[in-house]
């Protein structure tokens, strides 16, 4: 497509999105929960041919060179495919929030006012790799009462196309308009441009992917941006830390998955703990292949470790590389988090309840763990049944974003004749 062709397919895409999404702001809970079930239906029904598609993806991906982790993320498995059907399944479990009101309650005047739970309108979803991301999201936006517009990465433009006649199917067998979820069908990085300065039909967009993707989102976005950058994510063991629980959440926040946004990336120890759980902690990571990278303090217990550079301590590696420093104490741990984390996940391992609870407090992230993994920070662990994304900013959705996170409120007021006086 020129750039003139792209222009104005976007445009026609984002013009039935505003269109679609006015029907399903309206769309009754048993409609959406039926356009779920069948196109988690249509999904199982047609796993060979997701498979067929995703093979196609599979064989240009290794023909460019691409790397093993990208291929991962784009692999397709039966399972997979079963897991894709059953979130779909789950989100229509989950509780309508559309409609919802909360906090009625009468004003002098005789009017009760309250705020009405509602949905965004129109959101851009834009993606690497991961061909899933096409169902999650289309059932999150769906249940939420929104339209979407997805744009997958060019190296799933097959598997992405497969799983949308799926979801258009269930669309249609509910009723629901197929413009209500629509998947980009041109590879053209232009398309994106436009997506993203579509004031007039996107109400937000929600970049998943690494990290030149969405610095690239953010910069050239017109359109508010759900986000995050970099998960810097920490797990701070104090010297009044259970011995046990710090050994084993240590080692599942860094090596259970290396390359997931809510993996530890810094490990923080006690100066007053260090001689105890660093020599076992190191053999485990030791033993799994994972390079340490520490201070002086650290690399004189485990002599194995190279020297650490200021440039790790905000380095997300996405890999089998972690950095260890050791603190003085609670506030040289939040003094660390606060100034080289990227406010998405971090963890404090103490039996001190009250030094717990200034963690929480004063740690400056998205999600804020006691004795347990930074593994948890997910939009299914935390009972959102699926999440679009992690949000680190602090407007609007913070942390895993779910069905709430795709919804705003406004005020309704309900009145009996009052007028002011």
């Amino acid at each position: 497509m020129s750039t003139t062709d792209i222009k104005h397919y976007m445009q026609s895409v984002g013009r039935e999105a505003r269109a679609a999404s006015r029907l399903m702001a309206r769309a009754e809970t048993a409609h959406k929960n039926k356009a779920l079930i069948a196109m988690a239906d249509a999904i199982r029904r047609d796993e060979q041919k997701l498979l067929a598609a995703n093979a196609k993806d599979l064989d240009a991906a290794k023909a460019k060179g691409l790397e093993a982790a990208m291929i991962d993320r784009l692999t397709l498995s039966q399972k997979g495919i079963a897991n894709m059907a059953e979130g779909l399944l789950q989100i229509a479990a989950l509780a309508d929030p559309i409609g919802e009101i909360t906090g009625l309650s009468y004003r002098p005047s005789g009017i009760q006012v309250g705020k009405m739970r509602v949905p965004l309108g129109v959101i851009g979803i834009i993606y690497e790799a991961r061909p899933n991301v096409t169902a999650d999201a289309a059932g999150l936006c769906l249940k939420a009462g929104n339209a979407a517009i997805l744009r997958g990465g060019s190296e799933a433009i097959h598997s992405n196309q497969a799983i949308a006649t799926c979801v258009r199917e269930g669309l249609a067998t509910a009723g629901l308009p197929e413009t209500a979820v629509q998947v980009i069908e041109t590879t053209d990085r232009a398309a994106v441009g436009e997506l993203v300065t579509m004031q007039e039909f996107v109400d937000v967009i929600v970049p998943r992917g690494g990290k030149g993707l969405i610095e690239r989102i953010s910069n050239e976005a017109r359109v508010p941006v759900i986000k995050h950058l970099d998960g810097v994510c920490h797990v701070y063991i104090d010297d009044q830390a259970d011995f046990d629980k710090a050994i084993k959440i240590a080692d599942n926040a860094k090596t259970q998955r290396y390359g997931t946004c809510n993996t530890m990336e810094t490990l923080l120890v006690h100066r007053g703990i260090a001689e105890k759980v660093l020599p076992a902690l190191g053999k485990i990571y030791l033993d799994k292949g994972v390079e340490l990278r520490g201070d002086d303090a650290s690399r004189a217990i485990i002599a194995s470790m190279n020297p650490a550079t200021e440039e790790d301590w905000s380095t997300e590696y996405l890999a089998p590389i972690l950095s260890i420093r050791i603190v003085d104490g609670l506030d040289q741990a939040i003094d660390h988090i606060n100034r080289y984390g990227s406010q998405h996940t971090d963890a404090i391992v103490t039996e001190n309840y009250t030094r717990a609870r200034r963690f929480l407090r004063e740690v400056d992230s998205s999600s804020v763990m006691v004795n347990t993994t930074t593994r948890f920070a997910d939009g299914f662990e935390y009972g959102l049944g699926a999440e679009i994304g992690i949000s680190t900013d602090k407007i609007h959705a913070r942390g895993p974003v779910g069905l709430e996170g795709l919804t705003s409120q406004k005020f309704v007021v309900l009145g009996d004749g009052q007028v002011r006086q």
